[in-house]
């Protein structure tokens, strides 16, 4: 049974963060998550905890806080409980409501962020202040993790607070988004997943140079958006070697698929034409799960439309695949833009390697039974998430990162993954009261 006092304290948290905005548009001066962490220091204020807030000097009201419990056994393992502030900007004329309202409608909470991901963020703080409020004196370590700036990266959150003060953390473990959706397996069994891992993150912006001319007489000039044009389509069709692991294999076992068509899936000579055969949603997942991926999102160019451009800068988000390095990324652009490519400066604009982190761990063993309380003979499944979260910041430190929560069976992956930077973001109560618990029981048998 769940706690209808702490999921009350969960929904009332979640909408005051909403509303706070803390909308990241990738410029240094945007989010102002240092409204949340004023919110989560009032919230945590009175309960004995001792509260840091880390903010780097050059990015002011990027803020992040950090609160501990401290264990009574140094030899024991220390647990992080880490959630995001930030949020992506929205079109609010695309909502069916405020994206800013935080409005409870219906047994489910909207806005901005409400899935991506402070209700995350929200039922850790009330989990860690029940915890506190208890006197709970653990033999491991109890750290709560409020960070800034996960959206554009985690440079100025995660990042600079790993970077900067590991002392604050020194984290062993890390629970952070965004698992524990609820499947049926192809035998009838329940699933749960949980993201182990991560694809890498490699963003370039790809500058093609033309010459100027009048836009009268465009006939045999070198018009550089036209040569642009070519390279967003080549990047488009580019179709790397496909990428099949353990993790997927695991993933396609619990697929209610055709048998052949399962094989075919976990065949890298056959995988590109069995995902062409996938409804349209499990396509685009098995793609992007399985494929180095190349996706051409902001393109600038042009001073005047009588003016034929000469210089055309287009953004490309690359998500890559374990073991593809920024050498094999330079690789792969060459490759998708054959003759094209000497005529393309590539900058890098963002880096982070894909990383994984091990099951068969302490924590794996208790995230297992706190899925079997909640959802008895549920197995875990561990996934690679093709999006990036900060955990790779402390996988870089030696810690075990999984991607977790608790989700209702109303909130499936294919009801969520729309929602994540998408319209009518929202999540409903019983996945909040879920994913308190979850964390509450996480802590106690992993710590105590």
């Amino acid at each position: 049974m769940t706690d209808a006092g702490l999921t009350g304290q969960t929904v009332e948290l979640l909408q005051q963060l909403i509303r706070n905005q803390c909308v990241n548009d990738g410029s240094a001066a945007s989010g102002q998550e240092v409204r949340t962490v004023d919110v989560l220091r009032s919230y945590l204020a009175g309960s004995g905890l001792d509260l840091e807030v880390y903010e780097p000097a050059w990015a002011p009201g990027r803020a992040s806080l950090v609160a501990r419990i401290e264990g009574s056994d140094p030899s024991a393992p220390t647990l992080c409980l880490m959630g995001h502030t930030d949020v992506v900007p929205v079109n609010a004329k695309a909502w069916t409501r405020d994206p800013f309202g935080g409005e409870l409608v219906n047994g489910e909470v909207w806005g901005r962020g409400a899935i991506d991901m402070l209700n995350l963020t929200a039922s850790q703080a009330v989990v860690l202040r029940a915890l506190a409020r208890r006197g709970w004196r653990p033999r491991g370590t109890l750290v709560y993790l409020a960070c800034a700036d996960e959206e554009a990266g985690g440079a100025l959150g995660a990042g600079y607070v790993c970077d900067r003060h590991w002392d604050a953390i020194g984290a062993d473990y890390l629970l952070t988004e965004n698992g524990g959706q609820v499947s049926v397996g192809a035998h009838g069994g329940l699933n749960v997943t949980v993201h182990v891992g991560e694809k890498g993150v490699a963003w370039r912006r790809l500058r093609v140079r033309g010459t100027p001319g009048h836009g009268s007489m465009p006939y045999g000039v070198d018009n550089a958006l036209v040569k642009a044009a070519k390279v967003v389509a080549r990047l488009a069709d580019y179709r790397p070697v496909p990428y099949v692991d353990e993790l997927w294999q695991r993933f396609v076992e619990t697929l209610s698929l055709d048998p052949a068509l399962k094989a075919a899936l976990v065949d890298p000579a056959r995988v590109d034409d069995a995902i062409a055969r996938l409804a349209p949603s499990l396509a685009r997942l098995a793609w992007s799960t399985t494929h180095t991926t190349f996706s051409p999102n902001q393109c600038r160019a042009g001073v005047k439309t009588n003016v034929i451009p000469d210089v055309v800068d287009v953004e490309v988000d690359i998500r890559t695949v374990p073991g593809d390095s920024d050498d094999e990324v330079r690789r792969h652009l060459d490759k998708a833009l054959a003759d094209l490519s000497d005529e393309v400066e590539v900058e890098p604009l963002f880096s982070k390697p894909a990383s994984v982190s091990p099951t068969g761990t302490p924590l794996w063993e208790v995230l297992g039974r706190v899925v079997d309380r909640h959802y008895p003979g549920a197995r875990l499944l561990p996934r690679l998430i093709v999006g990036f979260t900060d955990a790779p910041y402390f996988r870089a430190r030696g810690a075990v990162a999984y991607g977790f929560g608790l989700c209702s069976r109303a909130l499936t992956a294919e009801a969520m993954i729309p929602r994540f930077h998408g319209n009518d973001e929202r999540v409903d109560v019983e996945s909040l009261a879920l994913t308190t618990e979850a964390w509450l029981d996480v802590c106690q048998l992993l710590l105590e």
